[in-house]
């Protein structure tokens, strides 16, 4: 359950993302009204704090990560074994049915730049022609939007006012709908844009 009440607008249709998870029914209206930085590695003030907690890893990309484990452990110098907690969580709503969180070390996600910017599996993947959404789950790459029970909503941490970058840049939709595009598809964009103009228009 979402700990902010999401308030949704019915669409017209479900949308499947492309692993048949999650299945996004409704959106909460305030993704196009509320912003952040969005260009994240321009950000000059934020030193990811976004990365502090780790991210939620999916079951279907933390089997996708391990694949490249071998790569991964040569590029990050760390060992398999500390990457991930050893907690699993069963959800639904997660490709795979799941996630597991990564590891936090010196305040950061265990894949976090050390003495830089970014994750380093995106570094990883951008260093040998992978598309980073083959490796990086669907909730890190649609961060700071998220879904609960079939809402498209913004993230907890928007909503509280932790997140730092938040206010200083386009709205959440616009930020993340290229994102949302390559995982629910261009009918999905076509009709969120549509639902956009009309809060616009409010």
């Amino acid at each position: 359950m979402h700990p902010h009440p999401c308030p949704s607008v019915p669409l017209a249709r479900c949308y499947a993302s492309r692993y048949g998870v999650p299945v996004i029914r409704a959106v909460d209206p305030r993704i196009f009204r509320l912003t952040y930085f969005t260009h994240c590695l321009a950000c000059t003030f934020c030193h990811d704090q976004c990365c502090e907690h780790g991210v939620d890893v999916d079951f279907a990309h933390f089997d996708a990560i391990m694949v490249h484990a071998d790569a991964l452990e040569r590029h990050t110098g760390i060992s398999r074994e500390r990457w991930f907690v050893k907690t699993r969580e069963a959800d639904e709503e997660l490709p795979g049915g799941g996630s597991v969180r990564t590891r936090v070390r010196g305040g950061r996600c265990v894949f976090h730049t050390k003495n830089g910017r970014g994750c380093r599996i995106h570094a990883y993947c951008l260093a040998n022609g992978i598309d980073y959404h083959d490796l990086k789950s669907i909730v890190d790459c649609l961060f700071p939007i998220t879904f609960s029970e079939g809402i498209l909503c913004p993230a907890d941490e928007v909503l509280d006012g932790t997140l730092i970058c938040a206010e200083t840049g386009p709205t959440l939709y616009r930020g993340l709908r290229d994102e949302l595009e390559y995982y629910f598809g261009r009918a999905f964009v076509a009709e969120l844009d549509a639902l956009e103009a009309t809060v616009a228009a409010a």
